[in-house]
């Protein structure tokens, strides 16, 4: 069975006037996800919406490697988009837009549950960066103290962690849940709340997200 997750993601964010969303919705729907799938490496994509955070709106493409974003193909289009692209991009009606290319960080390897895994409901996806000093630290206590931790709460399926190889912040952690309820449950604000004393008080305090990071963010379309 073909892999429906590899060691990249690609993740494109955007906020878009009221009196464009219709038609950008449609755009996104009907022409430019089929024309992503259509592309060697581009193994899987949905798209959501934010219920909490932002920006409003994710696609969100998963990628045998990062390398797949620089295919001739995927530039092709880039470079000689559609006339309905041309006015519906998000890099053209986006009152924001974000898009960042990641490699896999966490866990290393791609297992099979995780490579044959549909895109999930339901995403908590944080976007953060810590002083360079700290980062080797903020990794290791991030996957082996923190993560781990996660696995308990009802409805919670998996966390992957990547890095930025285009954009920013560097580093992206995806939560992916049954339902967005999972992140408004007592069960995520105790994990949330607990104390391990090195993430607590040594990185945590150090930590700075994004603008809308975390979002709580809910599956919108996927073919």
């Amino acid at each position: 069975m073909a892999a429906k997750r590899g060691t990249g993601l690609l993740m494109v964010y955007a906020d878009v006037a009221a009196e464009v969303e219709e038609e950008f919705n449609r755009w996104y729907n009907e022409e430019h996800i089929p024309e992503r799938l259509s592309i060697p490496g581009v193994l899987n994509a949905a798209r959501y919406v934010a219920v909490k955070g932002g920006p409003k709106y994710l696609a969100c493409y998963e990628l045998t490697e990062p390398q797949a974003y620089y295919s001739d193909i995927w530039q092709g289009h880039l470079n000689n988009p559609t006339e309905w692209s041309k006015r519906m991009s998000p890099h053209v009606v986006g009152q924001i837009f974000i898009r960042n290319l990641y490699l896999l960080l966490y866990p290393l390897d791609v297992d099979e549950p995780t490579a044959q895994a549909d895109m999930a409901p339901a995403l908590l996806v944080g976007r953060m960066s810590v002083p360079e000093e700290l980062e080797a630290r903020f990794n290791q206590v991030y996957n082996n103290q923190r993560l781990p931790l996660y696995r308990s709460i009802p409805g919670y399926i998996r966390a992957r962690r990547f890095a930025a190889v285009t954009g920013e912040p560097k580093y992206i952690t995806v939560h992916e849940c049954e339902s967005t309820d999972v992140a408004d449950s007592r069960e995520w604000d105790k994990v949330r709340t607990t104390v391990t004393p090195e993430w607590t008080d040594t990185i945590n305090p150090k930590m700075t997200h994004a603008d809308g990071s975390p979002g709580v963010y809910r599956k919108l379309f996927q073919m």
